[in-house]
Protein backbone atom coordinates (compact mmCIF):
# COMPACT_ATOMS: atom_id res chain seq x y z
CA UNK A 1 0.00 0.00 0.00
CA UNK A 2 1.24 3.37 -1.01
CA UNK A 3 2.10 6.16 1.92
CA UNK A 4 3.17 8.80 -0.43
CA UNK A 5 1.65 8.87 -3.72
CA UNK A 6 3.13 11.42 -5.95
CA UNK A 7 1.01 12.27 -9.88
CA UNK A 8 2.42 14.62 -12.51
CA UNK A 9 4.54 16.89 -9.74
CA UNK A 10 5.81 20.34 -11.36
CA UNK A 11 7.50 22.78 -9.36
CA UNK A 12 8.80 26.49 -10.96
CA UNK A 13 10.06 29.23 -9.36
CA UNK A 14 10.20 32.83 -10.72
CA UNK A 15 13.76 34.01 -10.63
CA UNK A 16 13.48 37.84 -11.57
CA UNK A 17 11.15 37.34 -14.19
CA UNK A 18 12.22 33.78 -15.32
CA UNK A 19 9.84 31.17 -14.77
CA UNK A 20 12.67 28.44 -13.25
CA UNK A 21 11.71 24.53 -13.08
CA UNK A 22 12.58 22.62 -10.17
CA UNK A 23 10.53 19.42 -10.44
CA UNK A 24 9.22 18.59 -14.28
CA UNK A 25 6.46 16.15 -13.91
CA UNK A 26 7.52 13.79 -11.69
CA UNK A 27 5.41 10.35 -10.80
CA UNK A 28 5.85 8.33 -8.31
CA UNK A 29 5.02 6.09 -5.34
CA UNK A 30 6.52 4.83 -1.70
CA UNK A 31 4.88 1.91 -0.38
CA UNK A 32 4.72 1.93 3.39
CA UNK A 33 7.97 0.78 5.34
CA UNK A 34 10.26 1.11 2.61
CA UNK A 35 14.13 2.60 3.26
CA UNK A 36 14.93 4.63 -0.08
CA UNK A 37 16.85 7.53 -0.87
CA UNK A 38 16.58 10.29 -3.42
CA UNK A 39 19.88 10.98 -4.90
CA UNK A 40 20.97 13.27 -7.57
CA UNK A 41 23.37 16.35 -8.41
CA UNK A 42 23.10 20.01 -6.61
CA UNK A 43 20.61 21.39 -8.17
CA UNK A 44 18.74 18.18 -9.57
CA UNK A 45 15.48 19.12 -7.57
CA UNK A 46 15.78 16.40 -4.86
CA UNK A 47 15.33 18.67 -1.87
CA UNK A 48 12.51 20.48 -3.62
CA UNK A 49 10.96 17.37 -4.02
CA UNK A 50 11.60 16.31 -0.57
CA UNK A 51 10.12 19.57 0.53
CA UNK A 52 6.68 18.87 -1.49
CA UNK A 53 6.23 15.27 -0.54
CA UNK A 54 6.16 16.92 3.07
CA UNK A 55 3.67 19.80 2.46
CA UNK A 56 6.43 22.28 3.21
CA UNK A 57 5.69 23.91 -0.36
CA UNK A 58 3.24 23.89 -2.93
CA UNK A 59 3.63 22.59 -6.27
CA UNK A 60 2.83 24.63 -9.48
CA UNK A 61 0.88 21.75 -10.78
CA UNK A 62 0.02 17.77 -10.09
CA UNK A 63 -0.75 16.33 -6.59
CA UNK A 64 0.77 14.79 -3.59
CA UNK A 65 -1.14 12.08 -1.23
CA UNK A 66 -0.18 11.03 2.24
CA UNK A 67 -2.18 8.32 2.80
CA UNK A 68 -5.28 9.50 1.36
CA UNK A 69 -4.57 12.92 2.41
CA UNK A 70 -4.37 15.02 -1.05
CA UNK A 71 -1.75 17.82 0.36
CA UNK A 72 -2.89 20.39 -2.39
CA UNK A 73 -6.30 20.03 -0.98
CA UNK A 74 -5.40 21.01 2.49
CA UNK A 75 -6.15 24.36 4.45
CA UNK A 76 -2.12 25.36 6.43
CA UNK A 77 -4.04 24.18 9.68
CA UNK A 78 -4.38 20.57 8.14
CA UNK A 79 -1.38 20.87 6.45
CA UNK A 80 0.47 21.26 9.98
CA UNK A 81 -1.79 18.82 11.84
CA UNK A 82 -0.67 16.59 9.36
CA UNK A 83 2.97 17.30 9.58
CA UNK A 84 3.03 16.90 13.14
CA UNK A 85 1.06 13.78 13.68
CA UNK A 86 2.38 11.87 10.43
CA UNK A 87 6.11 12.75 9.55
CA UNK A 88 9.22 13.41 11.48
CA UNK A 89 11.72 15.85 9.40
CA UNK A 90 15.29 15.97 9.41
CA UNK A 91 16.34 19.27 8.03
CA UNK A 92 20.00 19.90 6.44
CA UNK A 93 20.10 23.04 8.05
CA UNK A 94 18.82 21.46 11.66
CA UNK A 95 16.51 23.86 12.56
CA UNK A 96 16.69 23.94 15.99
CA UNK A 97 15.14 26.41 18.38
CA UNK A 98 18.15 28.19 19.65
CA UNK A 99 16.80 28.87 22.85
CA UNK A 100 15.81 25.01 23.99
CA UNK A 101 18.48 22.41 24.94
CA UNK A 102 18.89 19.49 23.14
CA UNK A 103 16.06 17.57 25.26
CA UNK A 104 13.91 20.10 25.14
CA UNK A 105 14.45 20.55 21.15
CA UNK A 106 13.47 16.58 21.06
CA UNK A 107 10.64 16.72 23.77
CA UNK A 108 8.82 19.71 21.72
CA UNK A 109 7.39 17.64 19.25
CA UNK A 110 6.12 15.36 22.19
CA UNK A 111 4.77 17.88 23.74
CA UNK A 112 2.49 19.29 20.88
CA UNK A 113 1.35 16.61 20.74
CA UNK A 114 -0.09 16.41 24.00
CA UNK A 115 2.38 13.59 25.69
CA UNK A 116 2.41 13.45 29.17
CA UNK A 117 5.60 15.10 30.99
CA UNK A 118 7.04 12.00 32.41
CA UNK A 119 6.85 9.94 29.30
CA UNK A 120 8.03 12.96 26.94
CA UNK A 121 10.93 13.01 29.43
CA UNK A 122 11.61 9.35 29.17
CA UNK A 123 11.02 8.87 25.88
CA UNK A 124 13.44 12.21 24.50
CA UNK A 125 16.54 11.03 26.81
CA UNK A 126 16.32 7.24 25.53
CA UNK A 127 16.31 8.71 21.87
CA UNK A 128 19.30 10.99 22.97
CA UNK A 129 21.14 7.90 24.28
CA UNK A 130 20.47 6.42 21.25
CA UNK A 131 22.62 8.56 19.52
CA UNK A 132 25.15 9.10 21.46
CA UNK A 133 23.76 12.27 23.21
CA UNK A 134 23.84 11.22 26.76
CA UNK A 135 26.03 14.02 28.13
CA UNK A 136 24.83 17.20 25.66
CA UNK A 137 21.09 16.76 27.12
CA UNK A 138 21.60 20.00 28.73
CA UNK A 139 23.31 21.76 26.10
CA UNK A 140 21.87 24.74 24.02
CA UNK A 141 22.36 24.56 20.10
CA UNK A 142 25.02 26.81 19.99
CA UNK A 143 26.98 24.68 22.70
CA UNK A 144 27.10 21.98 20.35
CA UNK A 145 29.29 21.10 17.05
CA UNK A 146 27.30 20.71 13.53
CA UNK A 147 27.38 16.88 13.93
CA UNK A 148 25.68 17.11 17.37
CA UNK A 149 22.94 19.41 16.30
CA UNK A 150 22.82 17.22 13.63
CA UNK A 151 22.14 13.76 16.24
CA UNK A 152 19.42 16.55 17.53
CA UNK A 153 17.61 16.98 15.22
CA UNK A 154 17.41 13.26 13.98
CA UNK A 155 16.58 12.29 17.39
CA UNK A 156 13.78 14.64 17.72
CA UNK A 157 12.04 13.51 13.92
CA UNK A 158 12.58 9.90 15.36
CA UNK A 159 11.31 10.32 18.57
CA UNK A 160 7.19 10.87 18.17
CA UNK A 161 7.39 7.29 15.81
CA UNK A 162 5.87 9.03 12.73
CA UNK A 163 4.57 7.15 10.36
CA UNK A 164 7.14 8.85 7.64
CA UNK A 165 10.62 10.47 7.91
CA UNK A 166 11.79 12.66 5.42
CA UNK A 167 15.95 13.51 6.20
CA UNK A 168 17.61 15.92 3.69
CA UNK A 169 20.79 15.14 3.56
CA UNK A 170 21.11 13.88 7.09
CA UNK A 171 25.19 12.20 7.38
CA UNK A 172 26.02 15.44 5.51
CA UNK A 173 27.14 17.24 8.97
CA UNK A 174 28.91 13.76 10.53
CA UNK A 175 31.70 11.86 10.36
CA UNK A 176 31.56 8.08 9.24
CA UNK A 177 31.27 6.23 12.17
CA UNK A 178 28.80 8.73 13.54
CA UNK A 179 27.00 8.68 10.16
CA UNK A 180 26.78 4.72 10.15
CA UNK A 181 25.24 4.44 13.61
CA UNK A 182 22.71 6.83 12.55
CA UNK A 183 22.06 5.05 9.43
CA UNK A 184 22.14 2.13 11.60
CA UNK A 185 19.38 3.64 14.10
CA UNK A 186 16.96 4.19 11.24
CA UNK A 187 17.41 1.00 9.84
CA UNK A 188 16.43 -1.19 12.68
CA UNK A 189 13.70 1.47 13.46
CA UNK A 190 12.43 1.43 10.03
CA UNK A 191 12.03 -2.28 10.37
CA UNK A 192 10.72 -2.61 14.02
CA UNK A 193 8.71 -0.32 13.75
CA UNK A 194 7.72 -0.03 10.17
CA UNK A 195 8.55 3.51 10.02
CA UNK A 196 8.89 4.70 6.05
CA UNK A 197 12.13 6.53 5.59
CA UNK A 198 12.79 8.50 2.95
CA UNK A 199 16.10 10.44 2.12
CA UNK A 200 17.96 13.39 0.12
CA UNK A 201 21.63 12.49 -0.37
CA UNK A 202 25.13 12.26 -1.77
CA UNK A 203 26.42 10.43 0.44
CA UNK A 204 27.63 7.21 -1.30
CA UNK A 205 27.13 5.22 2.08
CA UNK A 206 23.26 6.17 2.49
CA UNK A 207 22.91 5.43 -1.22
CA UNK A 208 24.25 2.14 -0.52
CA UNK A 209 22.29 1.06 2.35
CA UNK A 210 18.71 2.51 1.04
CA UNK A 211 16.69 -0.39 -0.30
CA UNK A 212 15.18 1.58 -2.94
CA UNK A 213 17.23 4.50 -4.74
CA UNK A 214 16.30 7.00 -7.04
CA UNK A 215 17.83 9.48 -9.41
CA UNK A 216 17.02 12.86 -9.99
CA UNK A 217 18.42 14.42 -12.66
CA UNK A 218 17.11 18.19 -13.81
CA UNK A 219 14.03 17.66 -11.95
CA UNK A 220 13.37 14.44 -13.56
CA UNK A 221 13.59 10.72 -12.33
CA UNK A 222 16.53 9.36 -14.65
CA UNK A 223 16.78 5.64 -13.04
CA UNK A 224 14.24 3.87 -9.75
CA UNK A 225 16.44 0.84 -8.46
CA UNK A 226 14.96 -1.20 -5.70
CA UNK A 227 17.88 -3.29 -4.26
CA UNK A 228 18.73 -5.49 -0.60
CA UNK A 229 18.14 -5.14 2.62
CA UNK A 230 19.83 -2.02 3.71
CA UNK A 231 22.03 -4.11 6.53
CA UNK A 232 25.23 -2.47 6.74
CA UNK A 233 28.01 -4.99 5.39
CA UNK A 234 29.38 -7.91 7.11
CA UNK A 235 33.11 -6.96 8.09
CA UNK A 236 35.86 -9.16 6.46
CA UNK A 237 38.40 -11.35 7.92
CA UNK A 238 41.68 -10.46 8.93
CA UNK A 239 43.76 -11.80 6.45
CA UNK A 240 45.51 -14.99 6.99
CA UNK A 241 42.95 -16.18 9.40
CA UNK A 242 41.17 -18.17 6.86
CA UNK A 243 44.07 -19.94 5.53
CA UNK A 244 45.29 -20.62 8.97
CA UNK A 245 42.63 -22.34 10.08
CA UNK A 246 42.09 -24.52 6.58
CA UNK A 247 46.09 -25.61 6.97
CA UNK A 248 45.36 -26.55 11.03
CA UNK A 249 42.15 -28.68 9.65
CA UNK A 250 44.26 -30.25 6.68
CA UNK A 251 47.16 -31.28 9.33
CA UNK A 252 44.80 -32.85 11.40
CA UNK A 253 43.17 -35.07 8.64
CA UNK A 254 46.62 -35.81 7.56
CA UNK A 255 47.12 -36.78 11.49
CA UNK A 256 44.31 -38.86 11.44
Amino acid sequence: MSIIRIEKLVKNYENNGLLVPAVRGVDLSIERGEFSAIAGPSGSGKTTLLNLIGGLDRPSEGKVFVGESDLTALTPKELSDLRLRKIGFVFQAYNLIPVLTAMENVEYVLLLQGVDKNERANRSAAMLREVGLEKEMDRLPREMSGGQQQRVAVARAIVSEPDIVLADEPTANLDQKTGESLIDLMHRLNHEKKITFLFSTHDPMVMHRAERLVHIIDGHIDSDERKGSGRAPAKKKAPGKGKKGATKSSQGKARR
